[in-house]
């Protein structure tokens, strides 16, 4: 019985995982985020070479003692790799440069991952002041032909002559800056299978006109360094969103993979001043028209404001026929709700989905007329509002009473919602 004993705990003690052969235990490695794996690298020095071929790497600058042990680590890791001959297949580097003597770096790393069979690289420079962007190399652009995935975050651009990214599927490109309008559109109209674009603009990122050309891209996100978030991107496949775009021009072709539409501001932060240009209109019209073929579209109230004002004081309606659109989502100005509805609406004759709110807030209400009208509105219209709040303001007693008299007389009308003054 005492030897059985002692056999089994012999048994549990036995280091079996060191037999798998090496290609197997990189392969289990390669699941780890790269700071665990290289924690085994302290059991032996087999176990540091196994380490240091996992075709993954994944760091980040704030988890090292500081930023010359990073770049030490790193550089040393790929020295590695070039002399096992060893190709990375996924690489995940965020820098975080907070000293302006600090070593640079990122052109060296991108131009030594960049290889044949790298799949995924998203390379993040947090914080970096724009005088010290890295140029990205053009090895990247023409060594890569198995690359799926790219991200590149504050970095500068070179002037690019050819791009060759034949299976690049999905791409993002945040706060960098560009030689040309030439180049951004070489990029973005080269990758023959782009399905997912996404431009995160800075002031300035010597980009005047914007220009998206594919036949294949299904996604597309443009927005603006200080652009408000918006959760409606994560819920949808085949998506386009403006949102606070620094151009003046938006030029949309071949849109038809396009299906749904987030239009959140297509005109410049002074335009409303200039909404008469026929230029400005033409520009909205084209636009509009460019993207006729979506089947789901969501409009901010920017965009509605502007077409409030064309479709009130200028009778203009810039909208195209939206035959597709089954679902439309709509930020209204609430000062002209009534007249802005049905000139909406009839742009939109299929239309199966108008999505509403259930919670609805109206600030500086004073109880006036619009006001009141707009309260009406909403408990009238709104079949499945359980709560309306009223952001109350009131400057005489009296004024006060007549407005809870009202209030209360339209709550009178149902008891499924609640109206709650604040």
């Amino acid at each position: 019985m005492y030897d059985e004993y002692r056999a089994r705990y012999l048994r549990a003690r036995e280091d079996t995982i060191s037999k798998l052969p090496d290609p197997l235990l990189c392969q289990i490695l390669s699941h780890l985020p790269t700071k665990d794996a290289f924690r085994t690298s302290v059991l032996s020095h087999r176990w540091k070479t196994v380490c240091l071929s996992v075709p993954n790497l994944d760091l980040d600058s704030s988890e090292f003692p500081d930023y010359d042990t990073f770049v030490t680590f790193i550089d040393e890791l790929l020295a590695f790799s070039r002399e096992e001959n060893s190709l990375l297949y996924k690489v995940k580097l965020s820098l975080r440069k907070e000293d302006e003597n600090d070593q640079y770096c990122v052109t060296r790393w991108i131009d030594s991952v960049a290889n044949p069979k790298l799949n995924h690289l998203d390379v993040e420079c947090v914080l970096v002041n724009r005088k010290f962007l890295e140029v990205v190399p053009q090895s990247i652009y023409i060594q890569c032909d198995t690359l799926v995935y790219l991200r590149l975050h504050r970095v500068s651009f070179g002037e690019l002559k050819s791009v060759s990214l034949p299976c690049l599927k999905t791409m993002r490109l945040e706060h960098n800056v560009y030689a040309s309008d030439a180049s951004l559109e070489l990029l973005i109209s080269s990758p023959p299978v782009l399905e997912d674009l996404s431009i995160v603009r800075m002031v300035p990122d010597n980009v005047k006109v914007l220009r998206v050309r594919s036949q294949t891209l299904t996604s597309l996100h443009v927005d603006y360094l200080y652009g408000e978030g918006d959760g409606f991107v994560d819920h949808l496949d085949s998506y386009l969103k403006f949102e606070d775009d620094l151009s003046d021009v938006k030029v949309i072709t071949n849109s038809v993979s396009l299906e749904k539409v987030n239009v959140a501001f297509v005109f410049g932060e002074n335009d409303f001043a200039h909404v008469v240009d026929l230029p400005k209109r033409n520009m909205v019209s084209n636009f509009f028209n460019s993207i006729s073929g979506v089947k789901e579209m969501k409009i901010s109230l920017y965009t509605m404001e502007f077409l409030d004002y064309n479709w009130v004081w200028e009778s203009y309606n810039p909208l195209p026929q939206f035959c597709n659109v089954s679902t439309l989502k709509v930020t209204f100005s609430v000062l002209n709700l009534d007249m802005m509805m049905p000139t909406l609406l009839e742009s939109f004759p299929n239309l199966k989905s108008l999505v509403l709110k259930l919670f609805v807030k109206i600030k500086r209400f004073n109880g006036g007329p619009v006001d009141m009208e707009v309260a009406r509105y909403f408990l009238e219209k709104s079949q499945v509002l359980k709560k309306l709040v009223l952001d109350f303001k009131c400057s005489a007693f009296e004024q006060g009473f007549y407005m809870l008299r009202d209030l209360i007389a339209l709550l009178r009308r149902s008891s499924s919602y609640q109206i709650l003054l604040c």
